[in-house]
This record gives C-alpha cells, sequence and structure tokens, in this order.
C-alpha cells in the first residue's frame, strides 16, 4: 500500500466505495487522516462500517464543515452531465475535490534519497489500447527483469501496490475520468496512444474530452512523452509538447506511416517496426508473426510500448524478445480457440466504432459477431472494413436498427450470443475468422464488456464442441 500523506490527523470525506474508493480510504487511514466515507448502496457502506469507517451523509454542505478534502471514484461525475450531489455540496463549501490518482502522485516518492536508481512512473492515456499498451510494457519491463507493478484502470488499485524498489517502474492505466480530475499528476514517461470521440456525455462534448487527456501531459510535464500522431489531435499535443524539431523529449509514433527529422520517432509499415533518431534509422522489428500483437491497431499499441521502454534505455533485441512471449489480454483481440482452420476472436473491449474497425482490419475475412447500445454517431466510420465481413451476426436487444446501418453486408438477425456464435460457427469456411468486435456497449444485455466477452467464450466452446 502507498499511504497517503498530507492529511495526518485531517478529516478526509471519500465518495464511492468501490475498488478506487476503499483503496483511497485504507490509504488515507494508513497516512493518518480520519476518513469519513459514502456510497449510494447499502452494502457499500455495510462493508465500509465492518471496516472500520464512519459512514456520513455527503450530499449536504454542512457535512464539510470538519472535511479538508473529498476524494471521489472516477465513475461519479463531478462536472458534466451535471455534479453529483455530494461533489456540488463540497464545491459550495470550498472543499478541494481529487481523487486516487491525484494521492498517487501526491505522496509517492517520500523517501527516494536512498535509492541509486529512483523509481519511474509510466502513465498511459488515449481512447483505445490503453490496457493493452499499459500491460505490454509491464510485460517487456518484467521480462527483461525490471521490477514493474501495473495499476490504474488496469490489475491494482494505484495505492494497492507495493511502494516501489530501487530502480522500479509503475506501469498506469489511465481513462479521461482519472486525469480529468487529479489534482496531481506527474509521470516521468506520459503515453498518448490515439484519439477518437468517447465518454461525451461525461465532457460535454469531444474538446472537453481532449482537454481531460491533455491535463496528463499539460499539468503533469513529464520528462518524456510517447504520442500517436495518427490523429490530428496526438499531431497537435505533439507540436504544443515539443520546443523543435529535434526535440527527443517527444517520441512521436505510427501505425501506417513513415516518420523521419531531426527528432525521435518509432512507427510500422507493412508489419515492420522502425526507431529513427537523428534522421537514421538505429532498430527494426518484424511484428507479422508476434501472434499476441494481431492487426495495425495492436501495431500501434507496440510502437508505444516500444518507445516508452526505449525512453528508459532498454535494448531493442530485449524488447523485441519480450513481445514474442506476450499473449495479449482477455477481451482485446484474444484468441479462443482454432478449429477446422477457423480461428476465433474475442474483442469485446471494441465497444466503440474506431476499436471495432481497427479489430475488422486486422483479418481479410470475417464472421462477425456485432451488436449491442449503439452509441452516438452511429456506424459509419466501420465503411473501410465492411469489405472484410463475409457476414454479421448481430445480437442486442435491437438487432434490426444495428443491421440496418451495415448496407451491402449480409446481417442475420441473432439477439443472443448463443444463437450468434451458432450460426457463425456453422458457416465459417477454413481461413476465416469468428470475430465478438460488437461496435457497442454492452449494457442492453451484460452488466460489462468482461462479461460479454466470457459469454462469447463459453459459446465458442458449446458451438465447437470443446466444452
Amino acid at each position: 500500500m502507498i499511504p497517503v500523506l498530507g492529511y495526518e490527523g485531517a478529516v478526509v470525506a471519500v465518495l464511492g466505495l468501490g475498488r478506487s474508493g476503499l483503496s483511497a480510504a485504507r490509504a488515507l487511514r494508513e497516512g493518518g487522516a480520519r476518513v469519513v466515507v459514502w456510497d449510494d448502496t447499502d452494502a457499500a457502506r455495510a462493508r465500509a462500517e465492518d471496516d472500520g469507517f464512519e459512514v456520513r451523509r455527503l450530499d449536504r454542505a454542512e457535512a464539510f464543515d470538519d472535511v479538508a478534502c473529498l476524494i471521489t471514484s472516477p465513475g461519479i461525475p463531478h462536472l458534466y452531465p451535471q455534479p453529483n450531489a455530494a461533489i456540488a455540496a463540497a464545491l459550495r463549501a470550498g472543499v478541494p475535490v481529487d481523487n486516487d490518482i491525484g494521492l498517487f502522485f501526491q505522496s509517492l516518492g517520500g523517501d527516494w534519497d536512498m535509492f541509486d536508481q529512483p523509481p519511474k512512473v509510466i502513465a498511459v492515456t488515449g481512447s483505445n489500447g490503453k490496457s493493452t499498451t499499459s500491460a505490454l510494457i509491464h510485460h517487456i519491463l518484467t521480462t527483461a527483469g525490471r521490477e514493474s507493478q501495473l495499476a490504474g484502470n488496469i490489475g491494482r488499485g494505484v495505492l494497492d501496490i507495493d511502494p516501489p524498489e530501487d530502480g522500479g517502474v509503475v506501469v498506469l492505466e489511465l481513462s479521461s475520468y482519472q486525469t480529468d480530475l487529479a489534482r496531481s499528476l506527474t509521470p516521468d514517461v506520459a503515453v498518448f496512444t490515439n484519439f477518437s470521440a468517447d465518454h461525451l456525455d461525461r465532457h460535454a462534448g469531444l474538446g472537453g474530452y481532449f482537454a481531460a487527456k491533455r491535463r496528463l501531459f499539460a499539468e503533469g510535464g513529464p520528462d518524456r512523452a510517447v504520442i500517436g500522431v495518427d490523429e490530428v489531435e496526438g499531431l497537435y499535443l505533439a507540436g504544443q509538447l515539443s520546443e523543435g524539431r529535434a526535440d527527443d523529449r517527444v517520441i512521436r509514433v505510427s501505425s501506417g506511416q513513415k516518420l523521419g527529422g531531426p527528432g525521435w520517432y518509432v512507427f510500422v509499415r507493412k508489419g515492420f517496426l522502425s526507431e529513427w533518431r537523428k534522421g537514421r534509422q538505429v532498430a527494426s522489428l518484424d511484428l507479422r508473426d508476434i501472434a499476441g500483437l494481431p492487426g495495425a491497431h495492436n501495431h500501434q499499441n507496440a510502437c508505444a510500448a516500444y518507445a516508452a521502454c526505449r525512453s528508459l534505455t532498454l535494448a531493442p533485441r530485449e524488447i523485441e524478445a519480450a513481445m514474442r512471449s506476450f499473449t495479449g489480454l482477455p477481451h482485446r483481440s484474444q484468441r479462443v480457440a482454432e478449429v477446422n482452420g477457423v480461428t476465433f476472436v474475442n474483442d469485446s473491449k471494441a465497444t466503440n466504432v474506431d476499436s471495432a474497425l481497427k479489430a475488422l482490419l486486422a483479418f481479410p475475412k470475417i464472421r462477425w459477431v456485432c451488436g449491442g447500445l449503439m452509441k452516438d454517431g452511429g456506424l459509419g466510420a466501420l465503411q473501410p472494413a465492411l469489405d472484410h465481413v463475409a457476414k454479421a451476426y448481430v445480437i442486442g436487444r435491437e438487432p434490426e436498427s444495428f443491421a440496418l446501418q451495415l448496407p451491402g453486408v449480409a446481417a442475420e438477425i441473432c439477439g443472443d450470443m448463443a444463437t450468434a456464435v451458432a450460426r457463425a460457427a456453422a458457416d465459417a469456411q477454413p481461413g476465416e475468422v469468428v470475430l465478438l468486435a460488437p461496435a457497442a456497449a454492452s449494457f442492453d444485455q451484460y452488466d460489462n464488456f468482461e462479461q460479454r466477452g466470457d459469454d462469447f467464450i463459453a459459446c465458442v466452446m458449446s458451438a465447437t464442441g470443446q466444452e
């Protein structure tokens, strides 16, 4: 655990008692704070009381008379579409609002003078690929013999990790919900994978969403910034952070375009990753046969992870060897089975159109399991990949509406996962891929994308006789 510093003897309120909220409450208590908590659910409040915390309603101004700070969980709105009642009460009372990420950066590194090599923090944000990039960085570091911990939106709660050791690295996956509110953001290396529309209601539009991501770099002032420049937002961010063309504190990365100039660049073309510095190539890796990183979107993740690890002085061959043993993450281009020449791939995390597009472009001929709770903007952006689809098998509560947005694609209305997988498996020919890439949220039929992916895997096992 990372004890929270700066609140010894003070009253600190914690709103929301999920994983991050409880972790923050315990770390605050460990640092000497008196912690009061609130959650809207009876069960969460009961668990907190059993853990020795004082429960206090926080939706009234008088609740904050003795409170030094309010710590809120990332899923609770603090500004848009409207602030939670407790957060609004804190703001009216003049009480600062923070989250566990802010507490982490505020409290890390209390006594590092004893270390020969001070620990480092790599923070990864972006619209898609954050989890895979973070996990790949962690895997590379661990495989290379570096002490590494994975936390944030993936792995352990950020305050639940062990204090890093000499030369240790903490790898954090950070969502826009986390970067938007954290009062302290000071990573050594910050990574921006890519940018596409998502969470627009929470950030009041695309500009607010980008501003939340940008805070990690503008507020954090990292020593090195790894920036995906395949979208204009990344180009803009790299330009803002750089002092000139030769400024190698900014490492620009791309999947699909050659980059060049006097700076530091990492890019992939035709499956080959290239690193260029000061106008010359210094390394090249062949990604084409790395099973855990299929498709252009994973090659983009590989570029970002490679650049982050190179910024910590790992050698190119060390990184390549570690990438070859990377098996990927559940629900993200996860190869579930191969039966009679047909490959089954679970990409349930493809909850928006951009991530689904990248999943579809990764394979030449697809039996596509898709559908769910559609997000704003429709499915028009999928058009460049629809020629990869042999047939769509549509699930969700309103599959007909989803199918109507796939012009020119043969679509079968299935409704549920079991029917879709059974029909796709029966139709699939050797060399084809049965791919779950929903291009939609899961909440119309499942609690989360993980549950949806697990159901896909179970249905594949049943349909192929591997139960």
